[in-house]
């Protein structure tokens, strides 16, 4: 394994480090140090409303009970994140994947400390650098199409959260198609909705936040658009690599895939071949500040 720089791998909203598994065995293989992170609010650090488990199951009341995870905002996930590249890379800089909504957490997390991110790479995710916060770009025209708004099973400004009742078997289609569209074949997609948190913190998706190009933008950024996206339209991704680049040293790196919103269960071994490559720039771009050439 080359630990020089490890790779560090962000989930989105309602997903955790379990997604990134298939990507992790592929990274593996290819002799890259690579782990996957919950963030706060998700995988093993996730809490569900009670009703979410009550039998008979009383949709009315899931639809209004406040959420467990209400308190997360963008801000307090960075922070943890921040700790959380620091311990994996034991205070070394790191080459940060950030997908989907976890591109806020990344986007804030590399302001706070960008001396820890070697380079910071997104995948069809959202990186509001603009002050806006990130669920106000669902509004925009670029956004049209978008199905995610359409699951939800609450309101979030009501209860505090980005509802989805994956036990619904209408529902579940929809989230199929919004996250795995139709090339994460059947079992892999039913598996993953079987695991997906019923609340997302609207804390991350509405908080707003500032970056300076002094911190952020001194980070080598690289974006993979994905062209077939149901949750994060492709002309929302194009829109967000001009807003990085605004506020960057350099241009962002960007690569387009024919993919879903979830390349790291339809296309991981390519997913894998396009982290490898970055983070072989990253290295690259390592050697040659340390040795000043």
């Amino acid at each position: 394994m080359n630990s020089a720089t490890p790779v560090v791998l962000v989930h989105g909203f309602w997903h955790g480090s379990w997604c990134w598994s298939p990507v992790t065995e592929q990274l593996a293989a290819r002799g890259v140090a690579a782990v996957a992170v919950d963030l706060d609010g998700h995988g093993l650090k996730s809490r569900s409303p009670g009703s979410r488990w009550g039998r008979p199951f009383v949709s009315a009341e899931f639809a209004v009970e406040p959420s467990p995870v209400a308190g997360v905002t963008a801000s307090s996930a960075a922070a943890s994140l921040v700790e959380q590249v620091r311990r994996i890379g034991n205070g070394r800089p790191c080459l940060v994947v950030a997908h989907s909504m976890g591109g806020v957490v990344a986007t804030a997390a590399a302001e706070l400390a960008p001396e820890l991110f070697a380079g910071l790479m997104y995948v069809s995710a959202f990186a509001p650098v603009n002050g806006m916060p990130a669920g106000q770009y669902t509004f925009l025209p670029e956004s049209a199409g978008e199905q995610v708004a359409s699951n939800l099973a609450a309101d979030p400004a009501s209860v505090g959260a980005l509802r989805y009742d994956t036990g619904d078997s209408l529902r579940r289609a929809a989230i199929r198609s919004t996250f795995y569209n139709d090339d994460v074949d059947e079992a892999t997609a039913e598996a993953a909705i079987s695991l997906l948190t019923a609340d997302a913190p609207a804390g991350i998706a509405g908080e707003s936040f500032t970056v300076t190009a002094e911190r952020y933008g001194s980070v080598p950024h690289s974006y993979v658009i994905c062209t077939r996206d149901n949750a994060v339209r492709p002309a929302l991704q194009r829109l967000i690599v001009g807003e990085i680049d605004a506020v960057s040293a350099r241009p962002t790196a960007v690569v387009e895939l024919d993919s879903s919103h979830s390349p790291f269960l339809s296309q991981p071994s390519v997913l894998a071949d396009l982290i490898t490559s970055t983070h072989e720039a990253t290295l690259q771009d390592d050697r040659l500040h340390t040795t000043g050439v």
